[in-house]
């Protein structure tokens, strides 16, 4: 049986993907993101593996609300689950819950 902590880590680690897959539909964000991150684009596919990667995602959509407004639009995700998972991964960094 999962503990709450595996779903809410599982759960924010599909929602990294998700973003992931939206930002490849938006390559003006998508540079932005690879610029800030500098991860190559040819690195993306084992970058995905990362959960340090993973988390940078999340925070991307944080630090910017017009592009969480709009990947949540986008993507019916409600902000909240973004926020979850940002804990989540912010939690999990600290060795917290």
């Amino acid at each position: 049986m999962q503990s709450q902590k595996d779903t809410t880590g599982q759960d924010a680690e599909v929602l990294s993907i998700a973003i992931l897959s939206w930002l490849a539909s938006e390559p003006e964000l998508l540079s932005r993101f690879l610029a800030l991150t500098g991860v190559d684009p040819s690195d993306l596919r084992a970058a995905a593996g990362n959960r340090g990667f993973l988390a940078a995602l999340v925070e991307f959509l944080m630090g910017h609300e017009p592009t969480l407004m709009a990947f949540c639009e986008a993507t019916g995700t409600k902000p909240e689950q973004v926020v979850r998972a940002h804990a989540s991964f912010a939690g999990a960094a600290q060795g917290g819950w």
